[in-house]
């Protein structure tokens, strides 16, 4: 790692209070509508944010995040259009840690060591990267580790080998994946969640967080005394739809955040 001090370790160098992590797809339902909902997201208590790059063959994202994204494709969204909003981010004061959510195929296209190094220089602190394997990610922890940037690594429930592994890699956070298959809203979780995350903390130093399927108050007051952080994509990404008129003019876009704001305070007052 760099001498470059990163956001997350320094967000999670407390590990007393539990952190709320929110995802947002860059450019839905606009690119400027993405900058106000960071800034709200973090006054309604986000402790670092997932930007997700919109993607055209997304394998991990539920049908929520799959027609945001196609949104923001249809605005001509790229990852390059992620970099600048980052950059411009942290020019308006913003502090909060920031991960960029991607596939690698736009990782390839932009070139591995390029984007590490663009990653910090605008002001990001990792990158999850879902359909990039433990195997074969070599290249991009060198890289984001030479940039101070944290590579993100996904766990699922699985082998304990497999999740010892992940585990002795991990840095910036783990991301516990609460349910196989694709991202979305869920009216329960997974039965054995406790107990999972409870082997992935024993494999790691890292910090965790949980993702994939947490939509209520009630599942995020339920697995925050097994976890370090809640991830909260779908279920945010559904409410912008929601006020998508709203967030999409920019006259009304202040009243669309204002409702993004108390949606997601309902979910962030669970950890308290």
């Amino acid at each position: 790692m760099s001498q470059r001090e990163n956001r997350i370790d320094r967000l999670f160098a407390d590990r007393s209070r539990k952190r709320f992590i929110p995802f947002l797809t860059v450019g839905d339902p606009t690119l400027e509508a993405t900058f106000h909902l960071a800034h709200g997201l973090v006054e309604a208590g986000a402790d670092l944010l997932e930007l997700g790059v919109p993607y055209s063959d997304p394998l991990a994202d539920g049908p929520t995040i799959q027609r945001a994204s196609d949104r923001a494709l249809a605005n001509g969204v790229t990852i390059k259009d992620a970099l600048n909003l980052v950059e411009r981010l942290r020019q308006s004061g913003l502090e909060a840690p920031l991960v960029l959510f991607t596939y690698y195929n736009p990782v390839l296209q932009y070139g591995v060591e390029r984007l590490f190094a663009d990653l910090a220089a605008k002001g990001a602190d990792g990158i999850v990267i879902p359909d990039l394997p433990i195997e074969e990610n070599a290249a991009a922890v060198k890289a984001a580790s030479d940039n101070g940037v944290h590579v993100i690594s996904l766990v699922a429930p699985t082998s304990d080998s497999r999740i010892r592994m992940i585990g002795q890699q991990a840095t910036g956070f783990l991301y516990c994946v609460s349910s196989l298959g694709v991202t979305g809203t869920r009216a329960s979780l997974r039965e054995d969640l406790a107990e999972f995350l409870q082997r992935v903390r024993s494999s790691t130093k890292a910090p965790t967080a949980v993702g994939f399927g947490i939509s209520t108050p009630e599942q995020v007051k339920a697995i925050a005394p097994h976890t370090d952080g809640i991830i909260v994509g779908s279920a945010i990404v559904q409410e912008i739809e929601r006020q998508g008129e709203l967030l999409a003019d920019p006259a009304q876009v202040g009243e669309g955040v204002k409702r993004i704001k108390t949606f997601v305070q309902q979910l962030t007052s669970a950890l308290q």
